[in-house]
């Protein structure tokens, strides 16, 4: 799961970077984003919700908390993406959320470590 949404995220990143668009390869630009916003929704929805108890139970929570603020912007932005004039301020807001979303995977990432490292024993 994690992979493909690394993808997803990748595959919007790249068509922000495309030149301006018009007319119909603007509508299929702003349907295909669309549609990376609705898969990574349901990806980051599908995530388990790991380290509940023990020392990682604060930060799980923020994660937790993140995660769920992360996917109320990616239902906010669906219409705007489909239908807002402005593609400056579209992009820019995809930019920021692509940026977030990032974020929020390397925290699961430092948050799945932690949990191993602490099983096996780590350094101490």
């Amino acid at each position: 799961m994690r992979d493909r949404l690394q993808a997803t995220i990748a595959a919007l990143a790249v068509s922000l970077e495309q030149k301006e668009l018009s007319g119909t390869a603007l509508g299929n630009w702003r349907w295909q984003a669309r549609q990376r916003l609705v898969t990574i929704r349901d990806d980051l929805g599908s995530e388990p919700a790991y380290f509940s108890e023990g020392w990682l139970a604060a930060r799980a929570g923020a994660v937790l908390r993140e995660r769920n603020v992360l996917m109320s912007r990616l239902m906010e932005l669906g219409p705007v993406v489909l239908g807002e004039g402005d593609m400056d301020r579209v992009r820019a807001d995809l930019r920021r959320l692509l940026t977030d979303l990032k974020h929020h995977l390397q925290r699961l990432s430092d948050l799945a470590y932690d949990d191993v490292e602490m099983e096996i024993g780590g350094s101490e």
